[in-house]
């Protein structure tokens, strides 16, 4: 074994590590909890853009992105549009043949007008209406069409029934060895004053629609691996790889 497998072996054993350590992981939930209570997700911008995810979790779809080379990354849910451009800068940067995709039922001009403004414009597009709505996921469709190595990810409307739709209509898109990500699964995780003035919560979230996915699909499975080791995720049990 040489020098470079014998420091990928270690982080794989480190990672072990991590899923075995019952005490980091509840440490973890605990930090996510308290962190959500100031709105820690929106203090992070990517190329002067307000991002609104994680930072852990935008270095973890850096290494899916480098492993899995897509030419097509979906995304449902757009809002100020930073995770369309970190991912467009991805594959500006990976000299990477292919573009992101996003679908929000409402792109609101200011949002669309700074997109439209950025860089790396060149390398997305959008579609605006309902993400399960028939004629946005037949748009969706042509767009997949031909693409060697697609991958989605899930982030707008965050109640079971919607997120179980986009589950149903979306995972068929997503190509083998690829990932099929639901963002905000934590959500079952929260405590109930975190969540005000919104239709989800726990029992009715994406956690609980990842759930029902599961049960009745075995083409992808739960990759425990990229939970364990970034511990501060808006997506665990979300980060799911299709194997067959």
């Amino acid at each position: 074994m040489n020098e470079i497998d014998k420091f990928k072996e270690e982080v794989r054993a480190n990672i072990r590590g991590l899923m075995d350590d019952h005490d980091v992981q509840a440490l973890s939930r605990i930090w996510v909890r308290e962190i959500a209570r100031h709105k820690y997700a929106y203090n992070f911008s990517w190329m002067g853009c307000p991002i609104i995810q994680f930072p852990q979790d935008m270095l973890a779809m850096q290494e899916i992105i480098w492993a899995t080379k897509p030419d097509l990354i979906i995304e449902t849910g757009i809002a100020h549009g930073g995770s369309l451009i970190y991912y467009a800068s991805l594959m500006e940067m990976m000299q990477l043949d292919g573009y992101v995709l996003g679908i929000d039922i409402d792109i609101r001009a200011h949002n669309r007008a700074e997109i439209e403004a950025h860089p790396m414009h060149k390398r997305i597009q959008m579609i605006q209406g309902s993400s399960i709505a028939a004629d946005t996921v037949a748009q969706v469709a042509q767009h997949v069409k031909g693409k060697k190595s697609v991958l989605v990810i899930l982030d707008s409307n965050h109640t079971h029934e919607h997120v179980q739709q986009e589950l149903k209509h979306y995972a068929p898109f997503v190509t083998k060895g690829n990932y099929l990500v639901v963002f905000d699964t934590l959500l079952e995780d929260m405590p109930d004053d975190l969540i005000q003035d919104r239709p989800w919560g726990k029992g009715n979230n994406p956690k609980t629609a990842v759930r029902e996915f599961l049960k009745s699909n075995d083409q992808f499975e739960i990759d425990k691996a990229i939970e364990a080791k970034i511990l501060i995720t808006v997506a665990p049990d979300g980060y799911l790889k299709r194997i067959r």
